[in-house]
């Protein structure tokens, strides 16, 4: 079974890059036991779609 580490590792890999079928199956399985990183890939979602509303604001001064 996967880390903690390694399981956050590929959820962050997962944003960039299609898994693998074996990472995909690995990291299904952790988080079936793990509320910790259940709740990492939760935050990194909410994350990512947050700061998706702030690409191509333009804030600064005139």
């Amino acid at each position: 079974m996967l880390t903690c580490k390694k399981a956050t590792h590929l959820m962050s890999a997962g944003l960039d890059r299609p898994l693998g079928p074996g990472e995909r199956l690995s990291l299904r399985l952790h988080l079936i036991f793990c509320r910790g990183c259940r709740a990492f890939r939760n935050q990194i979602g909410w994350l990512r779609n947050i700061s998706r509303g702030f690409v191509g604001r333009d804030d600064g001064p005139d």
